[in-house]
């Protein structure tokens, strides 16, 4: 059990999922060691191969049904798969954008015809992938999008750019946001697949320089006049991009607030090992009754957005996690996790700043989880709109 003294919800106490944890961390210690992941941060990016042993080792599309490659899980193992990954700080592998985000747009709404063609390569690794959202004028407003995707013979050609798109330079598998009838606002909205190794046009722009999330080769994506055949249309018809978006995101901001919990319990058992072993005027940091008094704090208000996370796994799984529900987790647990990272490292003193103390890269890295997956501010404007 961890410093916060919460098991884990009682959907994931099982025993086979038990295993699969083991056998993530097991491949974890084993894949991404230390010295891996600080490569990793050096270049900007998670090197390929990983990718490929991550397929083989079966953590790919963990819930992908069995007749397309994968293991026919469910949203329990990709769960755990982001639990484990912060947990073990394997900075950059963004499984979670792989798995949680962009292979259920395929799963959910594809044909069959592209789920057979696609679902088995997102398996194995042989496709990486992205979605291109975010636009340099069009950040959450996706009904500002400027991308278009029109109708050109037997398929569409794509012109726009998009940008702070995570798995930029290695992503191969990009599901593109653009409007195929840009008169018809949100309608005219759909979601393209470009296979990067079969299209003319498309470039990588910049690695984005960051201030966290170093390992993660967040870019610029440019589109000129790529053309992708009419069968690369996500589902069986134009116009339902914006729908689709609207159903799959709430799951992308329920894994958020996982990750959220656990970045907080890594923080505080850093941090009460710190103060314990550190002193000062004669005593440990811990001694003090102020430190004590913080730490109070930070565990109880990780506590409390723990039992809530538990409560929204139990009813993701139930199918009844709503969109707003999923808003209050992700808006409740990033602005805590920040909070209590933040009091973390204030208790570090001087060495909370100092690169080479771990607090110091939760800090930064905690940041985002603020921005991405939808802003506070967005998630507030979801959660008004029900009163």
């Amino acid at each position: 059990m961890s410093v916060l003294d919460i098991p884990e919800s009682p959907s994931m106490q099982d025993p086979d999922l038990e295993m699969f944890r083991d056998s993530v961390r097991r491949f974890f210690k084993q894949r991404a060691t230390p010295e891996r992941v600080e490569q990793w941060r050096e270049d900007g990016q998670v090197d390929r191969a990983f990718w490929n042993e991550a397929g083989e080792a079966g953590f790919l599309g963990v819930t992908v049904p069995e007749q397309y490659g994968g293991a026919g899980a469910d949203f329990r193992y990709d769960i755990v798969l982001a639990q484990e990954a912060q947990r073990n700080d394997v900075d950059g592998f963004a499984v979670t954008l792989h798995n949680v985000i962009v292979t259920p747009y395929v799963q959910g709404h594809a044909t069959e015809e592209q789920k057979q063609r696609w679902l088995p390569k997102l398996v194995s690794g042989e496709y990486i992938a992205a979605i291109a959202m975010s636009e340099p004028g069009a950040g959450s407003d996706l009904q500002a999008i400027r991308t278009t995707a029109i109708k050109d013979g037997n398929g569409y050609r794509i012109n726009g750019s998009k940008t702070f798109i995570s798995n930029g330079q290695l992503a191969n598998f990009i599901v593109v946001v653009a409007k195929t009838d840009p008169s018809l606002g949100a309608r005219g909205t759909s979601l393209l697949v470009v296979e990067t190794d079969k299209v003319e046009g498309f470039r990588r722009g910049k690695k984005l320089d960051k201030i966290g999330n170093e390992a993660q080769d967040t870019s610029e994506l440019f589109f000129d006049d790529v053309w992708v055949p009419s069968e690369n249309l996500l589902g069986p018809e134009e116009g339902k991009g914006f729908f689709q978006l609207m159903a799959e995101l709430p799951r992308e901001r329920m894994v958020i607030a996982v990750s959220g919990i656990v970045a907080m319990e890594r923080a505080i058992e850093a941090t009460v090992e710190y103060t314990k072993s550190r002193k000062a005027f004669g005593q440990s940091i811990f001694d003090f009754q102020n430190t004590q008094f913080k730490l109070a704090e930070c565990k109880t208000k990780a506590t409390v957005a723990k039992v809530f996370v538990n409560d929204c796994i139990e009813k993701s799984l139930k199918g009844e996690l709503d969109g707003t529900t999923s808003a209050m987790a992700k808006y409740w647990v990033t602005e805590t996790e920040w909070d209590v990272v933040d009091t973390c490292l204030q208790l570090h003193g001087g060495y909370g700043y100092i690169n080479e103390y771990p607090i110091a890269r939760m800090f930064r890295d905690s940041r985002i989880q603020r921005i991405y997956g939808g802003s506070t501010e967005i998630m507030k404007v979801l959660i008004a709109r029900t009163m």
